[in-house]
């Protein structure tokens, strides 16, 4: 018998070791082959990589699966169990290095290695490629690993090993990898995880159970093949004209923030773009894209946002926009969300062995490789997602270093950057550190990012105060200098808001359905979901025929819908609040969703109080297009709904989504500085028209600098309160240095358990998957629903949902229950 290195259990077909082995090397030369992964190999090292040493890294590559010769791996394979223990690959390959001499190793081949620097270092390294380090299990474990078996001589095996290492590269003879810097051992297991990832697909690398001397050769035309038709290998993807405007849009000429980042250079690696709501942030990250394309800078781009309803928004758009940038066939934009297969417009189907079939074609589709994915979004030539898929590849978690080594050659773009905490402000910040060590780019966007934000970005310190209001707005900032963006004549709105004391259900309702009364398409974000289903019912209970609706149904907006209805929802909402609706009163009530990626245009917003750069976000909903406007709401409007009895029982008692949980350090809620609430009134009840965006910069440092905040936290006596929630933020720093992936320092011996990092970083509870043929409040199918994770508690998303009753949609999940209608998902408490 001889060694296999991949098996089919259902035809019985194996790869013969050397030949796998031979795939993986293949395709991580062809990869470090390619200039923009070069030049990151180059960046990390320090210095030009030659090709013998590229050679050298590919025979090292050859040996990542050099357990697998252990009999206790191969008898996996076998039709037979002659009573040995089965043994994983990667621990094997540790008690491999103690198995004898380097002189007889590998048919002797193994001595050319041994004197190698850092030689153990490397198979700490290769034995990675599964995505997280491996430590060696000591030399107790598994004794029997290598024992002889009836017709299996793992020594003969690992002497065939030997010849292909010193024919396939003989290189190795007088060269030998690069210098191992910290950053390439973290780029180069990155690489090689990757590499591993595309070497193992069958629909490439067809089975070869037979030992070929020349299979190095056919090894190497399947891997640029591969890569080519999967998208690594960019070469053949072509702009469609030059990286100007024209490329981008047919309006005549761009926005004025559109303008000045399109003015920097392309060999500054960060770029901060501070503009208001409708100034063309989108539109300004794919010309920088497109300029830095052009300029042989990045081969991809990753689009960032807060939530998953952004990104399928984004998606689309973008998808669009590639049409028009890139020469036929353009690439796809991917939608980077776990569950989500969808390329382009293309909606995938997952079937075994992690196949997939589109519902576009019957023919396969490497170009979405990808997408297929979870793990492969970040090695997509376009993706667009949620910041926690970018933020998986700065965090000690399965797959961090394949995602940031793909991601290396991306032009990496962070929307909202200000609605991040502390906790992922400084893992991301240490992600785009790295990234623009190795040459990668950045882009940060924001409407209301900061100085204190901003300062961390930059690495600078904190302004003053006074200094800080005086900083240009909007501006494009790099990591030195600061451009302004010239002001434009129409880009002004006057803003009327006042603030409102009391922030029920009922006297939210009271408001919207009087302005719907009067002609007004009124919306009404609430801060948590249940004070909008509260606002809602008393809506329809007030006017009914005012309330929004899909399909003829009374809806709100919010979180809590199945995938396909959202997108419903988000289409619902845009069409009647958007460029080309109808006339007519209408309140529309949902949460923070409402907040951002929605092309709505609102008369009249009322929302609860919130922090200010939140409420800048909303605020950007109104008046975004020029219309004719109900009378009496020529100027845009904002109510600001506050609690009866003033802020100070925030700081005890957490109230509609105001203050925090809890009396120590661990402190929970969703908007918890209660300082920066006050500030946000005191601005609101000082001044009750806002200039925007010329007031944006004055409005947000007023209400989130520090010298503000303790000046309000002495004034109210709230200096304890304020002393822990800025505990919590130091606490939640330090708590991100624990489980960040420092790759400017040594490449850890073994990662902590993720799970607890996954929950953090905003990962969903439970998806359920339900019955075929589900019919939703709307009247279409839906396929699943997502819980939040505080639901999930007990349940992974593989259990069986049994549909109860279908109006409304009950469902039941082993002992839990839940109702999906109008309203969105509910639990039904017992």
């Amino acid at each position: 018998m001889v060694a296999w290195g991949k098996a089919d259990r259902e035809d019985q077909t194996r790869h013969h070791l050397a030949h796998h082995s031979a795939d993986v090397a293949a395709v991580l030369i062809s990869l470090l082959k390619i200039p923009i992964f070069r030049n990151k190999a180059n960046a990390a090292v320090g210095r030009p990589v030659s090709h013998g040493e590229i050679a050298c890294l590919g025979a090292l590559a050859f040996l990542h699966d050099i357990g697998k010769l252990a009999t206790g791996f191969q008898v996996k394979g076998w039709h037979r169990n002659p009573g040995i223990t089965p043994r994983g690959h990667v621990q094997c390959g540790w008690l491999w290095l103690r198995q004898g001499e380097a002189s007889e190793a590998l048919g002797g081949h193994a001595a050319l290695l041994a004197h190698w620097a850092d030689i153990m270092l490397w198979f700490r390294l290769l034995f990675a490629h599964h995505g997280r380090p491996v430590p060696d299990p000591g030399e107790s474990w598994g004794l029997d690993a290598f024992d002889p078996a009836p017709g299996y001589d793992w020594k003969a095996e690992e002497h065939v090993m030997g010849e292909a290492l010193i024919t396939w590269f003989p290189e190795i003879r007088d060269h030998a990898p690069p210098p191992l810097t910290h950053e390439f051992a973290h780029f180069f297991a990155g690489v090689l995880a990757l590499a591993d990832w595309v070497g193992s697909d069958r629909t490439a690398f067809d089975f070869v159970e037979k030992f070929d001397p020349a299979y190095w050769t056919t090894a190497l035309e399947k891997a640029r093949r591969r890569l080519r038709s999967i998208g690594l290998d960019p070469s053949s993807t072509r702009l469609a004209g030059v990286a100007a405007w024209p490329l981008l849009s047919d309006h005549p000429a761009p926005r004025p923030a559109q303008w000045a980042v399109a003015d920097v250079e392309t060999s500054e690696r960060l770029v901060i773009l501070e503009a208001e709501t409708g100034s063309g942030k989108t539109e300004a990250a794919l010309w920088r894209f497109a300029r830095l394309f052009e300029a042989d800078e990045v081969e991809a781009l990753y689009f960032a946002v807060p939530t998953r309803a952004a990104a399928r928004q984004l998606q689309t758009r973008v998808n669009d926009a590639l049409k028009r940038m890139f020469a036929d066939p353009a690439p796809e934009a991917i939608l980077a969300i776990p569950g989500q297969v969808l390329a382009g417009e293309a909606r995938g189907h997952r079937l075994p062995e992690f196949r997939t079939r589109w519902n576009d074609t019957d023919d396969a589709r490497p170009a979405r490789w990808a997408a297929e994915h979870a793990t492969r979004f970040l090695a997509a030539q376009i993706a667009v997602g949620t910041v926690d898929q970018v933020m998986m590849a700065g965090l000690k978690v399965k797959h961090a270093h394949l995602r940031g080594s793909s991601m290396s050659r991306a032009l990496v773009v962070i929307d909202e950057v200000h609605a991040s905490d502390a906790w992922m402000t400084e893992i991301q910040r240490s992600l785009v550190d790295s990234h623009l060590a190795l040459g990668g780019h950045a882009m940060l966007m924001s409407a209301t990012l900061g100085s204190v934000a901003r300062a961390t970005w930059r690495g600078e310190a904190l302004p003053s105060l006074e200094m800080a209001q005086a900083t240009a707005y909007p501006a494009v900032w790099t990591k030195n200098e600061c451009f302004t963006v010239p002001d434009t004549e129409t880009g002004q709105k006057t803003v009327s808001i006042r603030s409102q004391t009391g922030w029920s259900g009922s006297q939210a309702a009271e408001l919207a359905v009087a302005a719907a009364h009067r002609g007004a398409r009124v919306l009404v974000i609430r801060n948590t979901v249940d004070r909008a289903r509260e606002t809602w019912c008393a809506c329809i209970e007030a006017a009914p025929d005012l309330v929004f609706s899909l399909e003829g149904v009374q809806t709100l907006h919010h979180s809590r819908f199945a995938a396909e209805d959202r997108a419903r929802l988000d289409a619902r909402v845009e069409a009647v609040l958007g460029a080309g609706r109808d006339t007519g009163g209408m309140v529309i009530v949902g949460t923070q969703t409402l907040e951002q990626s929605l092309d709505i245009d609102a008369d009249f917003l009322i929302t609860d109080l919130c922090p200010m750069d939140v409420l800048m976000q909303r605020i950007g909903r109104l008046h975004r297009h020029a219309r004719d406007r109900p009378r009496g709401f020529d100027t845009p409007a904002v109510a600001v709904l506050c609690p009866e009895y003033g802020l100070d029982s925030l700081t005890r008692e957490p109230e509609n989504g105001l203050g925090a949980f809890g009396r120590n350090t661990s402190l929970s809620g969703v908007y918890l500085d209660v300082p920066g609430l006050a500030a946000t009134l005191a601005e609101i009840d000082s001044t009750p028209l806002w200039q925007i965006p010329d007031m944006n910069r004055t409005l947000v440092e007023k209400a989130t600098h520090p010298e503000r905040l303790d000046e309000i936290a002495r004034e109210n006596g709230w200096q304890e309160y304020r002393r822990r929630v800025t505990g919590k933020a130091i606490a939640e720093t330090q708590g991100a240095e624990m489980v960040i992936l420092d790759r400017a320092a040594a490449f850890p011996h073994q990662f902590p358990d993720d799970e607890v990092i996954r929950t953090r970083i905003g990962e969903q509870g439970a998806i359920l998957t339900l019955p075929e043929g589900t019919i939703g409040p709307f009247g279409h199918p839906v396929k699943t629903l997502a819980l939040p994770v505080h639901w999930s508690r007990g349940l992974t998303g593989d259990e069986e949902v049994v549909v109860e009753d279908d109006t409304p949609l009950r469902l039941s999940v082993g002992e839990k229950r839940f109702e999906y209608g109008a309203d969105g998902l509910t639990r039904v408490e017992e």
